[in-house]
């Protein structure tokens, strides 16, 4: 177990649960913090018990944005060596080939944005609020902006970055920067609801799926359609695809090794 101070990280069967822990500063990331999700992260994705990962915030906030008093500092390398800073924590949760699910708990602000906008999914509390409120200390939505800009059409996002707009969590829904909101005491079910899904899934078509998805993101289709016709050949090839075929055939219900 690694030694952290900024998260929290606790299994419950096949799900792994980072809690961002800066309640005093309500879950705010700073260096520290985004140096322990990446490590967290890439412990995750190695485990080959952890079918799903949970990303979510300590009480009633889920990432207030980025810890000022922390701009300037780094990353706390007496207890973990430095990995990466918040792009790189960006870069890891949309790339990621485990599936990240953002609960977001409470307020979702600049930084807090980001990480909500680059997991795989994300269910969201009525109660909460997301915005891109940089713009009125002086600073602009820079990285979050990137990911944002995959689910978010051009001009909505131009004035929410330029505004400053904080807005609650049913129109977060509608841009698709989450793909629901519940009300508070459903958010736990309906996260779970969808841990489940995956985790009856091969694990192993659920890692290459995703590979493929984040390849292809950047790709032209002409460049896109021969790599992801690769990639098929390369699912097809799996144990887990010849069980599947087979599992349909006989009409039962697939037993996956994850090979």
């Amino acid at each position: 177990m690694r030694e952290y101070g900024r998260i929290k990280v606790a299994r419950e069967g096949g799900v792994e649960t980072l809690t961002l822990y800066n309640p005093e500063r309500r879950n705010a990331i700073g260096p520290q913090m985004a140096n322990e999700l990446l490590w967290a992260l890439e412990d995750a994705r190695g485990d080959a018990e952890v079918r799903a990962i949970v990303l979510t915030g300590e009480g009633k906030a889920f990432c207030a944005g980025g810890d000022f008093a922390q701009m300037t500092a780094g990353a706390d390398a007496a207890k973990l060596p430095h990995k990466g800073d918040y792009a790189d924590l960006l870069l890891a949760l949309a790339r990621s080939d485990k599936p990240v699910v953002a609960r977001v708990n409470g307020h979702a602000m600049g930084g807090g944005l980001g990480m909500v906008a680059a997991s795989t999914f994300a269910i969201a509390s009525t109660e909460a609020k997301l915005g891109t409120p940089e713009i009125d200390v002086g600073l602009f939505p820079m990285m979050i902006m990137a990911v944002l800009a995959r689910v978010v059409p051009r001009r909505r996002l131009l004035e929410m970055m330029l505004t400053g707009e904080k807005f609650d969590a049913q129109e977060a829904a509608r841009l698709g920067i989450v793909n629901r909101a519940v009300p508070p005491d459903q958010l736990d079910a309906e996260v779970k609801k969808l841990t489940d899904a995956i985790a009856s899934k091969s694990p192993i078509t659920v890692r290459l799926g995703l590979r493929a998805f984040a390849a292809q993101d950047d790709m032209d289709l002409e460049k896109a359609l021969p790599m992801l016709r690769d990639r098929l050949a390369e699912c097809l090839s799996t144990d887990d695809a010849r069980e599947g075929l087979v599992a349909f055939l006989e009409k039962r219900q697939p037993k996956w090794t994850g090979k």
